[in-house]
């Protein structure tokens, strides 16, 4: 009898080829209303001005906690098996400029 309650509680989660490549992001921006965080992820190329959103991902305000919670918990395991995460700014990694310090792209 257990073993049906517990297939009960599982979730079929399907996950496209397509969906399953992937989207690269170099940013994420945060915005907010009473009702739900949009976060858009950005990828932000050397030398180009312009930049596109590559995915947009729309959370109600208790679902942005538990993701917060869920990353946060995922970045600790993740610390505790690789080492500390290093940010820019904090002077164990040198900063770098939006540009990458590259030239700029050319047509």
């Amino acid at each position: 009898m257990e073993n049906n309650q517990n297939n009960n509680n599982q979730l079929n989660i399907e996950l496209s080829e397509e969906m399953a490549q992937g989207n690269y992001s170099n940013l994420a921006i945060i915005t907010h209303s009473n009702a739900e965080f949009v976060v858009d992820f950005i990828q932000v190329m050397p030398g180009v001005p312009k930049a596109k959103v590559k995915s947009r991902i729309i959370l109600t305000p208790q679902h942005a906690k538990r993701f917060l919670n869920a990353l946060a918990e995922n970045i600790d395991k993740f610390e505790a098996a690789n080492g500390e995460i290093t940010e820019p700014g904090d002077n164990s990694v040198p900063s770098f400029p939006m540009n990458f310090g590259g030239p700029p792209a050319q047509a």
